[in-house]
């Protein structure tokens, strides 16, 4: 079943009331919780891409669960499979301002010792415990800034936190307290994950440039600059930290890897053909993750690629369809397409290995609407958030769903979890279920 092609890579020289620090703010409310397990249904084949169930009976098995280094989770961008087995009983939200942007971009809670860290529309910055009370709330944005809705991306190292945003600011807060240590400005927007990297820092901003920043006072240390989209995309880019080097994707669908110390090009490899220059605007990329000797990542035109961590080049490639992120482990990648598959995937080979339909619970002429945003794989089962604010429940071994949980009406964010807390965002709230 594998459908590699064979190309040829050149390598190329919140808030609605007023707050304080209690916990009241979090509404509450029971979850209806309806089992649904699915009669799947064959799908027929279209075009090349991946449109049908393969091997949808076949069990995978589970290994005894081991914990994996939190580490090399952050680096690698591999989120691997958590011990997460909550009971998803209730819920509970706290409201914010509005974020006007929320469905254009892919802003994330960020978790740091027990702490949940996110932002509102006007750029206020929310700290909360693990009893989801508020230890603080801090705003550097001035009046101008703040009716521009900044979109805030997150990264924290001991006692900093690492925050830049879609104005084209960047600047470090003191964890603990919120007050300001430095900012400063770039001359492009962000819209990039970022990784923090012993005294330095990484990102990449709207015109498809790496910076390398001094984590102690923002200073530019290097940059390195890829080809600049015609149209900005709005699909957030993504690095991981391997070997030495910083691999990062561009919203034109190059994989580029760097030294780490002086930002000298060690491989970049080309995924996508010239056209997508045109097109970027609606080219979306998966966040890359890396595993064992490889880096795998996804798009939305029909492409799942494994390239070889030290030399870039193409390892395999699979016509499947997706810009969420993948996740590996015990050998095995896990992901979810645009069109409603899970798909597990031949780690080394890139042999499908199964696909099952997720959406047959859903009304036909609804099924082209609904798209996954993103999952995690807990003990035994995977938790997918649909773009419809529904949260999905999949049986690992099986590949069936058991469970389908109404969140919301609109687009919620990915999972993220702690402990046995499940995480999500909306544009006005974070949710919170246990």
């Amino acid at each position: 079943m594998n459908k590699s092609i064979v190309i040829i890579l050149l390598p190329v020289l919140l808030f609605s009331c007023s707050l304080n620090s209690g916990s009241s703010f979090w509404s509450k409310r029971n979850i209806d919780k309806e089992q649904k397990i699915l009669s799947i249904k064959q799908i027929s084949k279209k075009e090349e891409i991946l449109l049908k169930e393969v091997n949808k009976n076949l069990e995978i098995k589970l290994s005894n669960f081991k914990k994996e280094n939190f580490n090399l989770r952050y680096f690698d961008n591999n989120l691997g499979r958590t011990d997460y087995h909550g009971e998803l009983k209730s819920i509970s939200r706290f409201k914010f301002s509005k974020i006007k942007k929320f469905d254009e971009y892919e802003p994330e809670i960020i978790l740091h010792n027990n702490n949940v860290i996110f932002f509102d529309n006007k750029g206020t910055i929310l700290k909360f415990d693990k009893n989801s009370k508020l230890v603080w709330k801090k705003n550097y944005y001035s009046k101008s800034e703040k009716k521009l809705n900044p979109i805030l991306f997150f990264s924290a190292s001991d006692d900093l936190l690492i925050v830049v945003d879609t104005i084209a600011r960047y600047f470090a807060i003191n964890i603990n307290t919120g007050d300001l240590i430095w900012t400063n400005y770039n001359n492009s927007p962000f819209n990039s994950q970022i990784k923090i990297f012993k005294n330095k820092f990484y990102v990449v901003d709207a015109n498809n440039t790496l910076y390398c920043y001094s984590l102690k006072t923002g200073e530019t240390i290097w940059s390195f600059k890829t080809d600049k989209p015609l149209i900005k995309s709005q699909k957030r880019n993504s690095l991981i930290i391997k070997k030495n080097n910083v691999i990062f994707n561009n919203s034109v669908g190059d994989i580029t890897a760097v030294n780490l110390e002086n930002g000298d090009l060690v491989w970049q490899t080309p995924t996508q053909s010239k056209k997508i220059y045109d097109e970027s605007m609606f080219f979306k990329n998966s966040d890359l993750i890396a595993a064992k000797s490889s880096v795998i990542f996804s798009n939305n035109n029909n492409g799942f690629f494994s390239l070889d961590v030290d030399s870039g080049l193409l390892n395999w490639k699979q016509r499947i369809n997706s810009n969420v992120r993948p996740v590996s482990f015990n050998n095995l990648i896990f992901s979810i397409t645009n069109e409603g598959y899970l798909v597990v995937i031949d780690e080394e080979k890139g042999n499908l290995i199964r696909s099952n339909y997720l959406l047959n619970d859903f009304k036909k002429k609804k099924r082209d609407k609904i798209k996954p945003v993103g999952f995690i794989v807990g003990k035994n089962n995977i938790y997918s958030t649909l773009n419809n604010g529904k949260l999905l429940v999949i049986d690992i071994k099986k590949g069936l769903v058991q469970t389908i949980i109404k969140i919301d009406k609109e687009k919620i964010s990915s999972p993220i979890v702690q402990g046995q807390n499940l995480y999500v965002t909306k544009n006005n709230s974070i949710i919170k279920l246990n």
